[in-house]
């Protein structure tokens, strides 16, 4: 249960344990749901899959505050005679990034397969390893080793659209010094810190309705949270993210949240970037040549006025992400601050 002081890392490793590929969620989403309710709130799960819970008067939420329960994953495109499995992308996941290893395909009796590559012991030029010498990886290069026949896999479940993600053996966090490791950081760590600060705002007297939403299949465009924001088409969408470190606009590893003044799809209003920088709170400012949040997402399509997005510093996103072991709770307590001020600002 989530105790009077939550042990963020304990929560996360909890919430990295469990795949949620996009689309398939639901497994997440009732721990989230389990999590919230422990703090005597009360979820409810809408038809995309978000879990929601509202703080304050009733009403239109004015603020919507998102962090998603999605991670990276793959999807079968075809199976071969030998009972390998073609993939695709789900997200932004690079084939390196994962490397040769178990993998799960969820299905009615989930299988467990070897991501693969072949073999370095060649020069032929149809081998992946020779091709590789002279360009990157892509996904239709590899294949999922099953070890069954297809008749098998289809007695499984297994199908084209069938999910794969990383094995539950490679689910386990790292900690080093100041630092913690693992997949899928991004964005267990921030649906961590999403639960800090509700423990702490949940009692707290809003002006304005206040939506909170672990959101469904933001890697594969934000379609959680356009579904939700196409309903209520808030002033203010609040994202909790990563903070990417990267080299155009750089930002330390460290317990420090980022915050995305712009990034590829919209920018951040002056007012909140005047509200933060009159917080108190340290932060670090990020403008970003590549990447999206729930929020800036949603503002490019007009369904919320003012973007507002606050990573966590993470390095090796997409991959074994690493982060301080500090930073969910400096980023609660940064999005506490913002959500006790911002209210005034409507």
């Amino acid at each position: 249960m989530l105790r009077a002081m939550i042990d963020e890392i304990a929560l996360l490793q909890e919430l990295v344990a469990v795949p949620a590929p996009p689309g398939q969620e639901k497994a997440l989403a009732d721990v989230v749901s389990v999590k919230i309710a422990e703090l005597g709130l009360a979820p409810k799960r809408d038809a995309k899959g978000n879990v929601l819970v509202r703080l304050g008067p009733s009403g239109p939420p004015a603020i919507v505050v998102t962090a998603h329960l999605d991670e990276l994953a793959l999807m079968v495109t075809q199976i071969d005679d030998n009972g390998d499995l073609h993939v695709t992308e789900l997200g932004g996941v690079q084939p390196w990034k994962w490397g040769e290893g178990p993998v799960e395909v969820l299905s009615s009796q989930p299988v467990t397969g070897i991501l693969s590559f072949g073999s370095v012991h060649t020069e032929d030029p149809s081998a992946v390893v020779v091709q590789a010498k002279n360009g990157p990886l892509e996904w239709d290069q590899t294949r999922i080793v099953t070890g069954l026949a297809p008749e098998a896999l289809a007695e499984h479940g297994v199908r084209p659209g069938s999910r794969a993600v990383m094995a539950r053996s490679r689910r386990t966090l790292t900690q080093f010094g100041d630092y913690v490791s693992g997949y899928f950081l991004d964005d267990r760590s921030d649906i961590a810190a999403m639960l800090l600060a509700l423990q702490r705002l949940k009692d707290h007297a809003f002006t304005v309705p206040v939506l909170f939403a672990a959101t469904a299949s933001e890697e594969v465009g934000g379609e959680g949270a356009l579904y939700v924001l196409n309903e209520h088409r808030p002033p203010i969408c609040l994202a909790l993210e990563l903070g990417p470190i990267v080299p155009d606009t750089p930002a330390i590893l460290d317990a420090p949240p980022t915050v995305w003044a712009k990034d590829s799809y919209a920018a951040m209003d002056s007012r909140d970037l005047d509200l933060v920088a009159s917080l108190g709170q340290e932060v670090q400012w990020q403008v970003l040549s590549r990447g999206g949040s729930d929020a800036s997402c949603a503002a490019s399509h007009g369904l919320c006025a003012r973007p507002v997005t606050f990573g966590i510093p993470m390095e090796n996103s997409h991959g074994y992400e690493i982060i301080h072991r500090d930073a969910i709770a400096r980023l609660a307590d940064l999005s506490v601050a913002y959500l006790t001020e911002a209210p005034k600002t409507l």
